[in-house]
């Protein structure tokens, strides 16, 4: 049992070209928007435990840069995690979790989108 969840925003251009390439491959997924459907404290928490606040902020992000200089430079777990759950545009797209079983610790984050990464995580 495989699960693939892809998320992101919907007109965000990785995110389309993620999209495309799971088509293609014949890859069964689900896509979360983040315009859609809102992110849950849960689901943030789940994205914290398989990476680290360093990978998942999309620190070239307009949503990023147009943060106060006082978050941005007193940038505890709690004001990222604070601030993204307001602004998910904060975090890198998109975000692939790969999940092989029930288990938890069977999850894999990926983040971003790079065609022979993806082949190479679906061979």
């Amino acid at each position: 049992m495989t699960k693939i969840t892809l998320y992101g925003i919907n007109n965000c251009d990785t995110v389309k070209k993620a999209l495309k390439w799971l088509i293609a491959s014949n890859i069964e997924h689900e896509f979360y928007d983040f315009k859609k459907q809102p992110l849950t404290t849960e689901l943030l928490t789940r994205f914290v435990k398989l990476n680290d606040w360093d990978t998942l902020l999309n620190k070239r992000s307009t949503t990023y840069r147009n943060l106060s200089d006082e978050i941005k430079n007193n940038l505890t777990d709690d004001i990222a995690f604070e601030q993204v759950l307001a602004q998910p545009t904060l975090l890198k797209r998109p975000l692939l979790l790969v999940q092989t079983s029930a288990d938890e610790s069977n999850r894999q984050l990926h983040l971003g989108f790079k065609a022979d990464v993806y082949q190479h995580i679906f061979q």
